[in-house]
C-alpha cells in the first residue's frame, strides 16, 4: 500500500511538558484514520506538526510523499488542514467566505466559480449562499469551514474534531461529506472525542501522553477487551455506582447515560450474583443487568485505567 501520510518516532516538547512521545504512524491513500484519546493527548499537536504550524523536536513526517519540514510549501498545495476554531468572517456571506479563501489558495479566476458551485451543492449550503456566516447554526459553520478548506481541491485532509459542539444531525451530514471525498480518493486523518464517529473509519489509533496504545480496525477493538462487561440498570445509578466502587467484586464501574457498565476478572454468572446482592443489602431496586459486548468506548476506557 502506498502511504500519504507517513509519521516515525515523532517528538514534541513545550518547555517540561512532552506533546508528542515517539509517536508512528501510516495513513494509506484514500484512506480515513480516526485519531481518538484524551484531551492533551497529543493529537491536536500531530496534525500542527503535519501541515508545518508546528516543528517537530525529532522524528520524521512525509505528507505525500515529502517531508514536511523540509518541504513546506509543497505539502501545503495538496494538503487541506481544519482546526478546531476555523476563522470563518462572520461579516462575509458562505458565497463571500469561498471566494476569499480561492483567492488565499491562489485558485485561478477561472476556476474559482466551478469549485464554488461545486462545494455549495457537495456541503449541503446551496439555499444559504447569500447568508452571512454569523447567522449560519453550528453545523452549517463547520461545513463551510470544511467547503473553505477544499476550495483548492486537497488530495490530503487534516481534520481537529471538526463536529465538536455540532448537533446530532449536523454531525451525522458532515460525515456523510467525509465519505464521500474518501469515496473521490480524499485521503483523511481526523481526530474525533465520539466513539460512532471513529467507527466510521478504517482504522482508529487510540493516543495517550503522545503515544499511540493502540492501532487496530473498529470491529476489532471489542476483541482486546480481556473482563467480563455487565450492563446494569438501577433505581439510583447515582447511588449505585458508590456501591459497586466500593466493591472488591468490580474492577471499573462506569456511567453511560441511564446505564452503568460494571467489569471484572470473574465470570458473568458470580458478577451478576455480586450484582443483584449488592442493590439488595443497600435496598435499592435492579432493572435488569445483562452481560454485553464491550464498545471502543470500554475498551479505551480500561486503557486509560
Amino acid at each position: 500500500m502506498a502511504f500519504d501520510v507517513q509519521i516515525a518516532d515523532l517528538h514534541k516538547n513545550f518547555g517540561n511538558v512532552t506533546a508528542v512521545d515517539g509517536l508512528s504512524l501510516h495513513v494509506g491513500e484514500g484512506e480515513m484514520v480516526g485519531l481518538i484519546g484524551p484531551d492533551g493527548a497529543g493529537k491536536t499537536t500531530t496534525l500542527r506538526i503535519l501541515c508545518g504550524l508546528l516543528l517537530a523536536d525529532s522524528g520524521t513526517c512525509l505528507v505525500g510523499g515529502k517531508n514536511v519540514r523540509a518541504e513546506t510549501r509543497a505539502v501545503r498545495a495538496f494538503l487541506g488542514y481544519m482546526p478546531q476554531r476555523f476563522s470563518l468572517y462572520p461579516d462575509l456571506t458562505v458565497s463571500e467566505n469561498l471566494r476569499f479563501f480561492a483567492g488565499l489558495f491562489q485558485v485561478s479566476k477561472r476556476e474559482r466559480e466551478a469549485r464554488l458551485v461545486r462545494l455549495l451543492e457537495f456541503s449541503r449550503l446551496g439555499p444559504f449562499a447569500k447568508r452571512r456566516a454569523a447567522a449560519l447554526s453550528g453545523g452549517m459553520k463547520q461545513k463551510l469551514a470544511l467547503s473553505c478548506t477544499l476550495i483548492h481541491t486537497p488530495k490530503i485532509l487534516l481534520l481537529d474534531e471538526p463536529t465538536t459542539g455540532v448537533d446530532p444531525v449536523s454531525r451525522r451530514e458532515f460525515w456523510d461529506i467525509l465519505a464521500e471525498l474518501q469515496a473521490e480518493g480524499v485521503t483523511i486523518l481526523v481526530t474525533t472525542p465520539y466513539m460512532d464517529e471513529a467507527a466510521k473509519c478504517n482504522r482508529v489509533a487510540f493516543v495517550y501522553k503522545g503515544k499511540i496504545l493502540i492501532e487496530s480496525v473498529p470491529k476489532d477493538i471489542p476483541r482486546l477487551y480481556q473482563k467480563n462487561l455487565l450492563e446494569v440498570r438501577t433505581g439510583d445509578n447515582t447511588r449505585a455506582a458508590k456501591i459497586f466502587a466500593a466493591s472488591a467484586a468490580f474492577d471499573s464501574v462506569q456511567s453511560f447515560g441511564d446505564r452503568l457498565h460494571l467489569s471484572g476478572a470473574g465470570d458473568a454468572t458470580t458478577l451478576n450474583n455480586q450484582v443483584s446482592e449488592l442493590l439488595e443489602r443497600e435496598g435499592l431496586p435492579l432493572h435488569s443487568v445483562q452481560k454485553i459486548e464491550a464498545s471502543i468506548e470500554d475498551v479505551f476506557v480500561e486503557l486509560l485505567k
